[in-house]
């Protein structure tokens, strides 16, 4: 028993000795130490505590003040809480302190809270950054569609990271400003003669303001030429103008149709009354024999006119050109 208790006394105390080195990083406090740095031991105590990593804050404590910079222990704590990268942050203060860039602890935190990379804006800051813009196609005052490529050169603006806006505005601004002044030009011979022109205009509209960059120069890289579009839309009016008197001739058409309908109707229903009024004519004929009116003899002389002109009628068809008449032999 003895033997036992003895055996769990010593595995206690290893668990608890283990326990100590874990909460208590000396061999750090001894690195710090020696580094130059003052870091208490209790310190990286409480940084276990809260759950930040001691090394990661020593390193990068040491590495700041072998560089020169005013960083504490707090300073780098709240940062790693905050959800920051404290090695980014330290590296970028260092880079811009190297470059003569004005760049403190406060800023290139914010920054990186922010999402930005500002390790990667301090080298922008120092080796400006060439953005190439996509195809953007314009139209002349002479019809022409011209297609222009850019090469936007740019550096980070430090100060503008925080709240400004990002490559996507300065190429969708940039592309305004060449369909701008492509459509300006009165002709797309001037552009291709000078498109140095575009880049002295868009440059003057100041397209860097509210965003992140500073716009160190536009160069264009290409420029194609496109379609006539000015013959295009002259010949798609043509046509539509086409259509719409087609559809007017088709309207005056059907009009001429429905009147000629129309017309005949009329002409049928006054033959109708015509030979409605004929057939009233035997009536007539009889009620004058009744009432006395009209002899037999006055009947004969009437069917006797009445044969003459239906004989003179047919005379006068057959002597008509091509019936045989003697005008035709």
């Amino acid at each position: 028993m003895p033997t036992i208790y003895l055996l769990g006394l010593i595995f206690g105390g290893f668990i608890l000795l283990m326990l100590f080195f874990y909460f208590v990083p000396i061999n750090l406090w001894i690195t710090a130490i020696f580094s130059g740095v003052r870091v208490g031991l209790f310190e990286l105590m409480f940084m276990r505590i809260r759950k930040v990593p001691p090394s990661l804050i020593v390193r990068q404590l040491i590495t700041a003040q072998k560089a020169g910079l005013n960083v504490t222990t707090t300073d780098l704590e709240t940062h790693y809480l905050a959800g920051g990268s404290v090695s980014n942050v330290i590296k970028a203060l260092i880079s811009a302190d190297k470059a003569n860039i004005e760049l403190d602890f406060k800023q290139a935190a914010a920054i990186d809270l922010a999402g930005r990379d500002v390790f990667e804006a301090v080298q922008f800051s120092v080796n400006p950054k060439v953005i190439t813009t996509p195809k953007v196609a314009a139209v002349a005052a002479d019809g022409i569609q011209l297609m222009a490529i850019a090469r936007v050169t740019v550096r980070a603006n430090i100060n503008q990271l925080v709240g400004g806006a990002g490559e996507d505005t300065i190429i969708a601004r940039v592309g305004e400003g060449i369909v701008t002044s492509i459509g300006s030009a009165k002709t797309h011979k001037e552009v291709l003669e000078n498109p140095d022109k575009i880049s002295k205009l868009v440059l003057e509209r100041g397209l860097d303001s509210g965003t992140a960059f500073t716009i160190l120069s536009i160069d264009i890289a290409d420029v194609d030429v496109g379609q006539n579009i000015g013959a295009m839309l002259q010949t798609d009016q043509a046509q539509a103008d086409l259509k719409v008197a087609e559809a007017k001739a088709e309207e005056r058409r059907a009009m001429a149709v429905a009147l000629e309908q129309e017309m005949k109707a009329k002409a049928q229903e006054a033959r109708a009354k015509v030979i409605e009024a004929e057939a009233e004519i035997p009536k007539a004929i009889a009620e004058a024999f009744k009432a006395g009116n009209l002899g037999v003899m006055d009947y004969y002389r009437l069917r006797n006119i009445e044969a003459d002109t239906s004989m003179r009628d047919s005379i006068a068809g057959s002597a008509k050109p091509g019936k045989g008449s003697k005008d035709d032999k």
